[in-house]
């Protein structure tokens, strides 16, 4: 067994060594983002708790499996798609989910359903869950704005921004709880891990450590938003803001965990015992050989394939001249009628102008890509219409709507922002070499087929926006009359825009 489990380890060492960049990639993020911190301690606690198991192991006969080669080329399959579409975490996920199939594939079924939990754990790895992000901020403000109201407290409120007698209050990313929800799943199957034997305990206990810190979030938002308003505003509104939070969640933690152990039955599980001899010096060391070698062989031909396909793309790489939609009556071009500018980063060009039909005025804005890559890329979560942060632009919210484009029933992403003097709404939607999306899962599938089969994957956000003082009414149905009679010209502008020299 000493030797086969040498193997293994060498074969991940190789396979992570292949995927370097994709490790690169988890590192970074690990490194700099205090949400996924704990990321560094998963690999060693996993090796740990299958260190614990050595007693079962060491008497196990490892035997090589061909069967989960299949599963294995599909991961990689999985990981080039996610690679050509730029998808991290997919990659990431990929990866990692490799691990296990590689244990089994060289030691057999046997031995990895015995260190299956290890081997399992090994996906808190992956930073994951920043999607998750939007939909807890709305929680989180949902559950504050419901419990102040509940207690007595006048609220005023527009999109996760409310106000109470005693100050103006925003829920932003660091109040959304991911930390604690993460940090709380990955205890908390630690723990269910250690303490129950039941399947059924420890899948009840996984999902309280889910539903509870989202709950307690809940609740740590809205007492600090009475300890400040208690104290007049003194309390809770710098770094004490953070240090409550953590320490009540440190509180929430413990009493989970004192509640678990309760109906804890871990006494059955086996305990580290003195290894005993193999029962089979002959552990098949010619068959565990080849399935390494074909699994890494395996493994080695999606980053090849998709370093082809990057090769390719570079050397079609060509300047983007996009033009200007030409007016439609009965609008007309005229001088931008706002400040405002959406927030995308790394996009080959922007271009923007302003329409009015006499009664309306819509600003069109256009973020064309090409030649995609980590940082520059159309569908990304630092691409918005304007940050919490902005100092100027409060977005009130987006959400898919139903309009009607070029005929046919289409949603696109409809949001509010306001300012000081200046209220908008705005539609917005993306281009993927022709086809029309407001899903960014639909966009990535697009731009991975487009980039696997070699076809044109130039990709745009439309952007619209128009005053909504007199009511969001009225402002849709204005926006509604300009893309029928503007969206023919704006397509021509954007596959004008694919062939070289062709946006003059």
């Amino acid at each position: 067994m000493e030797k086969a489990a040498a193997l293994t380890m060498l074969a991940i060492v190789s396979l992570l060594a292949i995927y370097y960049e994709t490790l690169y990639s988890m590192l970074i993020i690990w490194r700099n983002s205090e949400t996924f911190a704990h990321c560094f301690l998963i690999f060693p606690i996993s090796l740990y708790l299958v260190w614990q198991r050595r007693a079962v192991l060491v008497g196990m006969v490892p035997r090589a499996d061909y069967r989960p080669l299949i599963i294995f080329a599909s991961l990689g399959f999985g990981w080039l798609l996610a690679n050509l579409a730029d998808v991290k975490v997919i990659q990431q996920f990929a990866l990692v989910a490799m691990i296990p199939l590689l244990v089994w594939i060289l030691l057999g079924w046997r031995v990895v359903s015995e260190i299956a939990f290890p081997l399992a754990f090994l996906l808190f790895s992956v930073p994951f869950g920043e999607f998750l992000m939007p939909r807890l901020m709305d929680f989180t403000a949902d559950f504050t704005v419901g419990m102040l109201t509940l207690t007595g407290m006048p609220v005023y409120r527009e999109g996760n921004y409310f106000s109470i007698p005693s100050g103006d209050w925003s829920v932003v990313e660091a109040c959304s709880g991911l930390r604690y929800l993460i940090a709380s799943i990955t205890l908390g199957s630690l723990f269910a891990y250690f303490n129950f034997k039941s399947p059924l305990r420890r899948t009840l206990f996984t999902i309280l450590s889910i539903v509870v810190p989202i709950i307690a979030n809940g609740f740590r938002a809205y007492m600090i938003v009475m300890i400040a308003h208690l104290s007049n505003m003194t309390l809770a509104m710098g770094v004490d803001h953070f240090i409550y939070g953590w320490v009540f969640f440190g509180i929430v933690m413990a009493l989970l965990f004192w509640a678990g152990s309760w109906w804890s039955d871990a006494s059955d599980l086996p305990e580290t015992a003195e290894m005993s001899p193999s029962i089979q010096a002959d552990w098949g060391q010619s068959r565990i050989l080849v399935a390494a070698l074909s699994a890494l062989a395996i493994s080695l031909l999606w980053p090849a394939r998709a370093a082809y396909i990057d090769n390719a793309s570079a050397a079609q790489t060509a300047p983007v001249e996009l033009a200007l939609p030409e007016p439609k009556a009965p609008w007309r071009q005229v001088a931008p009628m706002t400040n405002w500018e959406p927030r995308y980063i790394g996009a080959n060009t922007q271009r923007q102008a302003s329409y009015t039909n006499g009664d309306h005025t819509v600003a069109v804005f256009f973020e064309y890509y090409r030649t995609q890559e980590q940082g520059k890329e159309l569908i990304n979560s630092q691409n918005v219409l304007a940050t919490t942060k902005d100092p100027n632009w409060k977005m009130l919210g987006e959400s898919l709507s139903p309009i009607k484009l070029a005929g046919q029933e289409f949603n696109v992403l409809q949001g509010r922002l306001q300012a000081a003097r200046q209220n908008l709404l705005t539609w917005r939607w993306n281009w993927i070499a022709g086809k029309y999306t407001a899903n960014d899962y639909w966009a990535k599938i697009y731009q991975a087929r487009n980039r696997l089969f070699g076809f044109e994957d130039d990709e745009a956000a439309i952007i619209l926006a128009i005053e909504s003082s007199e009511g969001v009414p009225g402002a849709r149905l204005a926006l509604q009359s300009f893309v029928d009679a503007m969206l023919p010209s704006i397509e021509q502008s954007l596959k004008k825009a694919t062939t070289p020299g062709g946006g003059q």
